[in-house]
């Protein structure tokens, strides 16, 4: 019978179906955080097993980590031979190893080749194995400043060894996100890299236009389809700029992102970074405010002055118009949102917008749905090309939508050559 908290595998996505982790902890406070990255290593598939140092223990027990993985830990070396049976020369061997936290310590003992622990023993038997190695660093910023750690973690780096973080804040050296060390592990696994080389820019998230210095016209977008949009094309190898409005969502770190507020901001930089530069596609899931007051007050409009207000809106610059004139070679795929619409009145207004803007391809969706566009982590989308064909991707995850339009983007390209 499998271990009930396997349960949550492949819950958000199969990027690490049938891959072997090792997850190895050593005694940092940022152990804490350890639990959850297995967990998030799992619901995209992954088969994760935890090897503790001793100080770990001493900050988490390492019951946790059993009912994280839904495995053994390991956190002796016996007659087992615990850390050749994980990461030996040997059919069964570990895809991975992820030291996460790692304190200076440790990572100091591994450019050494020093085994003294459960952690260092692991890895210097995956280097013989020659199985990838991904290190995430987290102590106090001093400790991250001293210069014989640099030599380190410079010389592991030279080995193929791969760095995550850390985010230095606090007068510390934290963790990175555990968002950020899975994009790290599903690039490492990512054998799809079919926009290598390519550059992206993408729009994502809403706008806003200012009534007074503190009231404003918005939209209930969060920005995060095309977040997960970035990650995707991250991910397949593209150079991605990311123009993101007032979205809540975080964008990946190693997109290059421009924070905008209005929507003639937005359109401002677009048009800027389509003269400065070539992109070979455009992908524009942001949602701009079409509207906006004709009058900004200059001061907070007080109510104890007037019960009522009278706006007079006027239209905004519409964002996706200028692609084509500009760049007309490259690949445009906007998003048009639209509520309570039929799925054919849904299709019909998206090829019309499609032709209009003469786009590549173009994703719709009924954001009156349940489950669909604003506020939620899941999307329903319409793909609509050139010759009226739909693809449509039922209720899923963003990130999968997202998967499925890179997927077909990709096909359309290499069909248009």
């Amino acid at each position: 019978m499998a271990h009930p908290s396997k349960d949550i595998k492949q819950t958000r996505g199969t990027e690490l179906k049938d891959k072997r982790i090792v997850l190895c902890i050593t005694g940092s406070v940022a152990a804490v955080q350890s639990p959850e990255i297995a967990r998030q290593l799992m619901r995209h598939g992954a088969e994760v097993f935890a090897v503790m140092s001793p100080m770990a223990q001493k900050i988490i027990h390492p019951y946790l980590m059993e009912w994280a993985t839904g495995n053994p830990v390991v956190t002796e070396l016996t007659g087992k031979i615990e850390h050749v049976a994980l990461a030996g020369q040997h059919d069964d061997k570990t895809d991975l190893i992820l030291v996460a936290p790692a304190t200076a310590n440790t990572i100091s003992k591994i450019a050494a080749g020093i085994d003294d622990t459960t952690v260092t023993s692991v890895a210097s038997t995956a280097f013989g194995s020659k199985i990838p190695i991904v290190i995430v660093p987290a102590m106090h910023e001093s400790m991250y400043r001293h210069p014989i750690l640099d030599e380190n973690i410079e010389k592991l780096k030279a080995l193929g060894v791969d760095f995550v973080g850390p985010r230095v804040e606090e007068g510390k050296a934290k963790i990175a996100e555990t968002q950020e060390i899975l994009e790290v592990v599903i690039r490492k696994f990512s054998a799809s890299k079919d926009f290598a080389g390519r550059k992206i820019l993408v729009t994502a998230g809403p706008t806003l236009e200012y009534i007074d210095p503190v009231r404003v016209i918005t939209n209930k977008s969060s920005g995060l389809m095309g977040i997960e949009v970035t990650r995707e094309v991250l991910l397949r190898g593209a150079e991605v700029t990311l123009i993101y409005g007032v979205g809540t969502a975080t964008p990946p770190r190693e997109a290059r992102t421009v924070r905008v507020e209005t929507t003639k901001e937005m359109h401002e930089v677009v048009v800027s970074e389509l003269k400065s530069q070539k992109y070979d596609v455009v992908i524009a899931t942001a949602a701009p405010v079409d509207w906006k007051p004709k009058k900004r007050y200059n001061y907070k409009v007080s109510t104890r002055k007037t019960s009522t207000l009278n706006i007079r809106l006027e239209a905004t610059p519409k964002i996706i118009d200028v692609v084509k004139k500009i760049c007309p070679e490259t690949f445009l795929v906007p998003f048009k949102a639209e509520y309570d619409v039929s799925d054919k009145e849904l299709i019909e207004n998206a090829y019309g917008r499609l032709k209009k803007v003469k786009a590549d391809l173009i994703v719709a969706n009924d954001v009156a749905r349940k489950g669909v566009g604003f506020g939620v982590k899941t999307n329903e989308i319409f793909i609509v090309n050139k010759k009226r064909k739909v693809v449509h991707v039922p209720l899923t995850t963003k990130r999968e939508a997202s998967r499925k339009l890179l997927n077909l983007i990709a096909k359309e390209i290499k069909q248009r050559k």
